[in-house]
């Protein structure tokens, strides 16, 4: 099934209402049954858990096949059409196939994670809690940790548990094609929920078919290009890599975050290896911002070993704020092994539009301009020349997001709120290039709603402009307008168009105004980090405190009376390596005073904390109310180290 049948005249993508995710799967394994010089690989994980090398695991298409049928075909002999089914076992095949079986079932599949990972019961029982799954796919080795989450639930509420690997290549002649439509739900994508339960973002057969086509176009993709990931597969990002070539025809070399995190040189090796296939049409990767300063600090080759990654084409930077110097640090450290400048693509996406919204072309360099920190407070993007960039402490360099991909439109809206209660009437009006917004966004890859969350549901995913732009409106494109009546997904994120590219200024709830400015958190971040080398870098949070719930020692004395509830600044900050024992005071006096001059604001309390005292998100990003929470009740202060919802491993 190739996908140029799916775009119209006009290249807009256009799924047919009976078409679904499964029918893509279907043909590439039937073609690969059918015609033996087809069945070639589709994916390969490489296991680090027992050996350094690692050890190969391969499955090719007649393979993939096999097991997907036996795994969907118990599933349809122990669940109903609808019901949820979550995978809970480790990275790898097994997970996988696990997930395509599930909707192979006619099932709703909830890619979740290995229940014997340290830290993640938390967040597994609310999930398991919201989306009641009646199946629960997992490994023999995993069982009985599965088992384990649900032993307080009486027997006949307990969800069945069923080990992938123990399930006969045999049963797959069971396997009954399911009923479906382009509109049914495929999977449940739970957001990270860093302050609330996640929420279970609702993923159709029309939202996956039509992103993976938005990946193929807007990466320059096709069935001979080849990808490496180490994402966890439970995370969007990580989830559409795996999805891409069983829908696609790629392939795919997959390894743990862990197996990434020890040693990132296994990653960048991996792509050099693919890269150096026969027949190969470029190799892409996708990665979180930090990652790509990991690998370029510990990643490299030894010294004389060969490493030739000029087949490399695309790598996503995505998933948390880019910055310049992740990417400089990337490209400085592998340009000398034939990573070519156009490499890294700095991208914006998100679950609710089931991942993919924006990048640059396959042959574009990443674009960082400079603007001016003081009209960016104000919501305006003024561009600085290259000359007044030297030595200016207010100017802000952004990274461009590239252009939105096709069938998708993101606007820039005012959206309106009111000021006394901070609610949303659900309306907004856009707003033109140069003005910072709220990013909205329209397209068939948008999510419809949360699972089991309507009043949720509404305000996120059923919001309507009021007022477009007579000229240069971004809700018009070459494929097509959105109507008048459309509904817009309201992101959350603040950003801006420049010359027609897309720029993320930062998270709207996580904004900081106090004293009537704002203030961009990871502004106030880079200031404080860039004072201290006791900081760790990529782990600091600033947020706003009212003063009367600050913390007894953070009021320096002052008596602050009770209904005092104007906003103050907090800075959070862990200790760098080595820095465990460093007097806080004149570090905190240094961030302090930094932060003033440069921002014109005081900071009220600079706290240093141990390494993993700082909440994060599931996919890593700082989860800075989830910080302030933990600071206004002193947990912070105690040293406490974050569980329910952890990063990934950092050494």
């Amino acid at each position: 099934m190739e996908f140029e049948q799916y775009h119209d005249a006009s290249g807009a993508i256009v799924i047919p209402d009976r078409t679904t995710l499964v029918d893509f799967v279907e043909a590439n394994v039937s073609a690969a049954r059918q015609d033996p010089a087809q069945d070639g690989l589709i994916y390969r994980y490489m296991d680090y858990s027992k050996t350094r090398d690692g050890e190969v695991q391969e499955l090719l298409w007649s393979q993939f096949g096999d097991r997907l049928y036996a795994i969907a075909a118990r599933l349809q002999q122990v669940a109903e059409p609808g019901d949820r089914v979550a995978i809970l076992a480790p990275q790898g095949l097994e997970y996988i196939v696990s997930f395509f079986a599930a909707i192979h079932a006619g099932l709703i599949a909830v890619p979740l994670f290995d229940p014997d990972e340290p830290g993640h019961h938390d967040r597994l029982h609310a999930v398991l809690g919201d989306c009641t799954p009646t199946v629960i796919l997992t490994s023999t080795q995993s069982a009985a940790g599965v088992r384990k989450l649900f032993r307080e639930l009486p027997a006949r509420e307990r969800p069945r548990t069923v080990a992938v690997d123990a399930i006969p290549d045999e049963l797959g002649s069971g396997w009954v094609r399911p009923d479906l439509g382009a509109d049914d739900i495929a999977y449940l994508q739970y957001t990270s929920g860093s302050t609330r339960v996640p929420a279970g973002v609702e993923i159709t057969h029309r939202n996956v078919v039509t992103n993976v086509m938005q990946l193929f176009d807007g990466l320059g993709l096709s069935r001979a290009s080849r990808g490496v990931t180490w994402l966890p597969l439970f995370h969007d990002m990580g989830l559409l890599t795996v999805i891409l070539p069983a829908m696609g025809g790629a392939t795919i070399t997959v390894m743990s975050p862990r197996a990434f995190v020890q040693r990132p040189g296994r990653w960048v090796a991996q792509l050099a290896e693919a890269a150096g296939e026969g027949g190969v049409d470029g190799v892409f990767a996708a990665a979180p911002n930090f990652a790509f300063e990991h690998a370029a600090r510990r990643g490299l080759p030894r010294e004389g070993e060969p490493l030739d990654l000029s087949g490399v084409t695309s790598i996503i930077n995505g998933s948390e704020p880019v910055t310049p110097a992740s990417m400089r640090a990337f490209n400085e450290a592998f340009s000398p092994y034939g990573l070519a400048p156009t490499a890294i693509k700095p991208s914006y996406g998100m679950a609710e539009a089931t991942l993919f919204v924006s990048s640059p072309r396959k042959d574009d360099e990443a674009i960082v301009i400079h603007v001016d920190r003081g009209d960016l407070n104000k919501g305006v993007m003024t561009v600085l020349d290259p000359a007044q960039v030297e030595g200016n402490d207010d100017a802000i360099p952004q990274v461009a997001c590239g252009y939105v991909a096709p069938s998708q439109w993101a606007t820039i809206v005012d959206a309106n709120i009111d000021e006394t209660t901070g609610e949303h009437d659900g309306t907004g009006r856009e707003l033109p290039e140069g003005r910072v917004g709220e990013i909205w966004l329209h397209g068939t890859n948008v999510g419809g709603a949360y699972w089991d969350r309507p009043e949720e549901s509404r305000a996120t995913f059923g919001n309507t402009l009021t007022e477009r732009l007579s000229q240069g409106s971004k809700t018009v494109r070459e494929f097509g307008s959105v109507p008048e009546d459309g509904r817009w997904l309201r992101t959350g994120d603040y950003g801006a168009y420049v010359d027609g590219q897309l720029y993320i200024t930062g998270r709207v709830k996580d904004l900081v105004i106090v004293a009537g400015r704002n203030h961009y958190p990871q502004d106030l971040e880079n200031t404080a980090q860039d004072v201290s080398d006791a900081l760790r870098p990529g782990f600091v949070a600033a947020f706003s405190v009212p003063a009367n719930q600050l913390p007894i020692d953070a009021r320096n004395g002052a008596e602050i009376a009770a209904d005092d509830s104007s906003e103050t600044l907090v800075l959070v900050g862990e200790r760098a390596p080595g820095a465990g024992k460093a007097d806080p005071g004149p570090i905190a006096d240094a961030v302090r005073s930094a932060i003033s001059a440069r921002h014109g604001v005081t900071a009220q309390d600079v706290l240093l904390v141990p390494a993993g005292s700082i909440p994060r998100t599931s996919s890593g990003k700082i989860a800075r109310r989830a910080c302030k929470t933990a600071y206004v009740d002193g947990t912070l202060r105690g040293g406490h180290q974050q569980t329910a919802f952890p990063d990934l491993p950092t050494e």
